[in-house]
């Protein structure tokens, strides 16, 4: 294939990376991963360039950081703008309007006629934790509900109220107390004898045992739900189970908290990915894409709850900082002038259509899912025995970083391919960037079809 957006003038990592990889080696703790071995020179909208000058398509965004892309001009004027008036006097101190702004304008993007406030912290994982707080706060309970495959961060909470073992809480305990998981649908790894419909209706028959078995419903301040899980491997749960949860929450008081940390700001073709469900959550979690890759978080919700707090309470030293602020206002604009929603869609169906393609090619693929542009393939020994296969996966995002895309993967086992590229990526970026998938698929799969182009 003639490439007109990737151009990789060395192996990957190059010579510079190969310097800069031995510096952190001395420096940076092997506990901090890397999914790719270059270091970023410079990025813009798609295409990131490394420090040997290749470049590459991005389908990772930072993990669905940058949904309205790298380096976008609106965004980085806002900052300049921003930077040359002041970088910060911390809320707590000395406000400043861009935080007031933001609030307005997410309260009313939020699902729900009913009045709302926000609340604006650093990171993804401290958003939860505030969210938690609140809850307790609100309900005067203790007892948090998380579910099977769902993560919500590295913090001792949230850390406590992720599900995979490795690498996330392994050797970090002891954990939070007070905090049950449920299980959560995964319609691929259903029982074989059940239809979906049927599937469907046991798990919620599982989460009703659950407040039986596990924990008394009562006891329940908050359920923490991912509309779609991130890490988990992108599973998307039926409506139906998420409207008997929404359902029984009421019933008890329970408040319940959709985690948008990565499925939020157009992702899933809406604002907030719960929109497709048809509940209206009491409090919502976001993060990453909210700032465009300035860290900024939040909790919306409904305003008696989130003014269970009292004075003092909340905050933190850079909590909604002046930059997050005016970054998350920028991305909102684009999001709307763009219409990243619909587009969202456009990518999502594309995407799913090439991986429907590869599938149909490859029995490793065992199932090819998503919603709006939250996409994932998940790669498996083969298809009749759904054996989850890691190493694979693995060679294939490996693979991929060489033929210059970026690439990630999810899933409790490591078998998930996910793609997660700007939302302003354009048609023919995206096209290469599939064809890249597809070669790197072939190179690991069936290595006689091509050999590799250098």
């Amino acid at each position: 294939m003639t490439k007109k957006f990737v151009m990789l003038n060395t192996a990957v990592p190059g010579p510079k990376s190969d310097r800069l990889l031995e510096r952190r080696q001395r420096v940076v703790p092997k506990g901090i991963s890397n999914n790719c071995t270059a270091f970023v020179k410079r990025a813009q909208g798609a295409l990131v360039e490394d420090v040997d000058d290749n470049i590459y398509i991005d389908f990772a965004g930072a993990i669905g950081t940058l949904n309205v892309g790298h380096s976008h001009p609106q965004v980085v004027q806002a900052l300049k703008e921003q930077a040359e008036a002041f970088v910060h006097t911390g809320f707590n101190v000395m406000m400043y309007e861009s935080y007031i702004e933001l609030a307005e304008k997410l309260t009313k993007l939020a699902p729900g006629a009913f009045p709302k406030q926000a609340a604006f912290f650093n990171s993804g994982a401290e958003a939860v934790e505030n969210a938690v707080k609140i809850a307790r706060k609100y309900t005067k309970r203790q007892g948090i509900v998380s579910f099977t495959r769902g993560f919500h961060g590295r913090t001792l909470m949230t850390m406590t109220m992720t599900s995979k073992v490795k690498p996330y809480k392994y050797g970090f305990g002891p954990f939070a107390p007070e905090v049950y998981k449920a299980p959560y649908p995964y319609v691929y790894r259903r029982p074989e004898e059940m239809s979906e419909i049927q599937y469907s209706k046991f798990m919620i028959e599982q989460f009703e045992q659950f407040l039986i078995s596990e924990v008394a419903p009562e006891t329940i301040a908050a359920v923490v739900m991912e509309p779609v899980q991130g890490e988990g491997g992108f599973i998307i749960p039926d409506q139906s189970f998420v409207q008997r949860v929404y359902e029984i929450c009421k019933q008890y008081g329970i408040l319940f908290v959709a985690d948008e940390i990565q499925t939020g700001f157009s992702r899933t073709g809406k604002y907030f990915a719960i929109e497709h469900f048809g509940v209206e959550p009491d409090l919502i979690t976001i993060s990453k894409s909210m700032g465009a890759g300035v860290p900024i978080s939040g909790v919306i919700g409904r305003t008696e709850i989130m003014n269970a707090a009292d004075v003092g309470e909340l905050g933190g030293t850079y909590a909604g900082s002046p930059l997050g602020c005016r970054a998350a206002l920028a991305v909102l604009e684009i999001i709307e002038k763009e219409q990243l929603n619909t587009r969202a869609e456009q990518l999502g169906e594309r995407v799913r259509e090439k991986m429907q393609q590869i599938a149909g090619r490859f029995d490793q693929v065992g199932d090819v899912r998503g919603l709006g542009a939250m996409c994932a393939m998940e790669i498996v020994k083969d298809t009749n025995s759904k054996t989850p296969d890691k190493e694979t996966t693995s060679r294939i995002i490996k693979e991929a970083n060489k033929r210059g895309l970026l690439l990630l993967s999810a899933g409790i086992f490591g078998n998930v391919i996910r793609v997660l590229m700007p939302l302003t990526i354009t048609d023919e970026q995206l096209e290469e960037g599939l064809i890249i998938l597809e070669e790197s698929i072939e190179a690991v799969m069936a290595p006689q079809y091509m050999e590799i182009e250098r």
